[in-house]
């Protein structure tokens, strides 16, 4: 917000710089249509510096969260928007099934737009998910490997 204040600031400063507006103490006769070709201008400035400044940001943000998502899979430690950390056990397209703390039985279903963090198990690369129903069948039968969470082994 406080850049927005001083990219105003400087716009209203800049205006009799830019023939705009008179310059205090004497007025001049300008063509009309120039000064509406430079309030257009002035206009056009603006609404470039919000894009820059709001707008391309958020949208960085909201591909980085795609990413991340596409990313997940099973096994992965995840950090809620709630502050909870959990491993993820199971994976559909809007929800995620995640375990929390020691207890087996504590699953809890959440959409997958609350996972504000991941963090894949030591030496697994992160890949993207390819749905094959043979491949699922072998990961469930395999025993999982021991991982680190919470500080213990």
């Amino acid at each position: 917000m406080k850049k927005l204040g001083m990219l105003a600031l400087f716009m209203y400063g800049a205006a009799p710089l830019l023939g705009c507006m008179p310059a205090a103490g004497g007025e001049t006769e300008q063509n009309p249509t120039t000064m509406i070709l430079m309030y257009v201008g002035v206009m056009v400035v603006f609404f470039v510096a919000m894009y820059f400044i709001a707008i391309r940001p958020q949208r960085k943000q909201q591909k980085e969260q795609q990413q991340l998502l596409a990313s997940m899979q099973v096994g992965d430690t995840v950090l809620t928007s709630s502050g909870f950390y959990g491993v993820v056990i199971d994976i559909t397209d809007d929800t995620v099934i995640v375990e929390f703390g020691n207890n087996k039985n504590c699953r809890i279903p959440m959409q997958k737009s609350a996972v504000v963090q991941l963090e894949h198990p030591e030496g697994a690369a992160p890949q993207p998910q390819v749905e094959k129903k043979e491949e699922k069948t072998e990961e469930k039968s395999e025993e999982k490997p021991a991982r680190k969470l919470f500080g213990r082994k």
